[in-house]
């Protein structure tokens, strides 16, 4: 049976972060009134590779599919597959990379619609990879930020970045030298880091700053000391199944009982009303984002239409 496959070109051609946002806050919110199945990230892994694989069910959306990947010292290569929900049709087969890094910004998007202040204009970033990027590109799709500060340890990486964001978002990025800098007075942080300990501290952060926290999905690593989750008013995760087995941002506060997962909200049910995002001005929120199978799914079920809709992508026999 012919599979459509896209290469990471395609992708590009078709996804745009309006169409990422749109799909992943549907999809979190069918997960949280039951018309969607998320399943926690697996993992196995031999002496030198881990494979990880994310997968869901979007009852009502028509689609349910998985991505696949291996990590090790050669890299990470990213592959997904798109089914029909209702026969069960192969219907897409695509090389993953970028859909995987616009849906991670699109989360954070859609947790800073609903988490952050309406008037939030700036904001600081931690990180000046890719997954970066698709983090800034997303928070300015939501909210009118003029202004941001960008750090990285490595002094080119975070002037090229800036240079770069700010044609690509249309404000100012401004390259700044100290961590300390990429948050203190800011209405919004992001930490898009590679870092096993923390890079941002709770006495950096201001009354009313909403932070997304995206760079670790293992235990043992975070980006954020003990005191950013004290002084957190609301705590908010993609899925709290997966929070408990990846969230190392998280567990040492649930361990020393200074968090209780009772206290902890899924992003899901803010969008579908069930829960308050933020209450008053001065709260301090946090996202916690780790990356589900159903952002993936939801996401390349928008790619594999606009594709077949434009003619992109090559037919395969399998």
């Amino acid at each position: 049976m012919p599979v459509l496959y896209l290469t990471e070109d395609d992708v590009r051609q078709v996804l745009t972060m309006e169409m990422a946002l749109e799909a992943v806050e549907l999809g979190l919110k069918k997960v949280a009134i039951d018309e969607a199945v998320n399943v926690p990230r697996s993992r196995c892994q031999t002496d030198h590779s881990m494979l990880h694989i994310l997968s869901a069910a979007g009852k009502t959306l028509g689609y349910l599919g998985f991505k696949a990947y291996v990590t090790n010292r050669r890299g990470t290569k990213f592959q997904f597959h798109l089914f029909d929900g209702r026969t069960g049709e192969h219907l897409a087969w695509m090389q993953a990379d970028y859909l995987g890094q616009v849906r991670t910004g699109a989360a954070s998007g859609v947790a800073t619609r609903y988490l952050a202040r309406q008037d939030a204009a700036t904001a600081g970033i931690f990180g000046t990879g890719k997954q970066a990027r698709t983090q800034l590109i997303a928070v300015t799709k939501v909210r009118s930020i003029r202004r941001v500060h960008a750090y990285s340890p490595n002094e080119e990486h975070r002037r090229t970045f800036a240079a770069e964001m700010s044609k690509e978002c249309n404000v100012e990025v401004v390259p700044v030298s100290t961590p300390e800098e990429a948050a203190r007075n800011l209405d919004i942080v992001i930490t898009a880091t590679s870092a096993r300990e923390p890079v941002l501290f709770g006495h950096w952060i201001a009354e009313g700053t909403h932070l997304n926290i995206i760079g670790s999905n293992f235990l043992g690593k975070s980006e954020i000391d003990p005191a950013t989750i004290r002084r957190a008013t609301r705590i908010v995760v993609d899925s709290k199944d997966q929070a408990r087995l990846e969230a190392g941002d998280l567990m040492p506060a649930v361990e020393d009982g200074h968090l209780h997962w009772a206290d902890v909200q899924e992003l899901g049910h803010i969008v579908a009303g069930r829960f308050p995002g933020r209450e008053k001005p001065q709260d301090i929120t946090l996202f916690k984002s780790l990356g589900l199978g159903i952002e993936d799914v939801a996401a390349a079920g928008r790619v594999y239409a606009k594709a077949k809709e434009l003619g992109i992508g090559r037919m395969l026999e399998l």
